[in-house]
């Protein structure tokens, strides 16, 4: 994708929401693909450290798949299967489930979670390059006030 530069009276005439998407669609596939490439999903890793509790679960008890989507669901796009990737998952030995449908994640699901974030500074660097931190924080605080502006969140 070529994108215009056009001048500062041009792109404030521009809708917000048209660059916000544009911008989530450009950032979520470039992850993706760097993700792809190391052998693994988003959504496999965003799985793993769901139900980590050295991470993002609150107390490291299994959960079954429709309580993840639900726990994802600020972040999880409609295309994405969850069942089918922990799937991939339990064949890695990264899950196990029990009786109750509950996926766990196992001490090698563990390792990999810490190795598969280990890729996430290259990535992010890859996103910033050339982009102030001055300059990421104030565009966070445009589009937080963007948001503010519209829905009063």
């Amino acid at each position: 994708m070529t994108i215009q530069h056009d001048s500062d009276a041009a792109l404030a005439a521009q809708p917000a929401a048209y660059w916000t998407r544009l911008a989530y669609e450009a950032l979520i596939s470039f992850t993706r693909a760097r993700q792809a490439e190391l052998g693994f999903t988003q959504p496999q890793f965003w799985l793993l450290r769901n139900l980590s509790k050295n991470d993002l679960s609150p107390d490291g008890h299994g959960m079954t798949v429709p309580e993840l989507q639900q726990a994802m669901s600020s972040y999880i796009k409609p295309e994405d299967d969850l069942r089918a990737e922990a799937e991939v998952l339990l064949e890695r030995d990264w899950l196990t489930r029990d009786a109750g449908e509950r996926l766990w994640i196992t001490e090698e699901g563990e390792a990999a979670r810490l190795r598969l974030k280990e890729h996430a500074p290259a990535i992010r660097a890859r996103i910033h390059r050339g982009i102030d931190d001055a300059d990421y924080v104030t565009t966070v605080k445009v589009l937080q006030r963007l948001i503010e502006n519209t829905s009063g969140a």
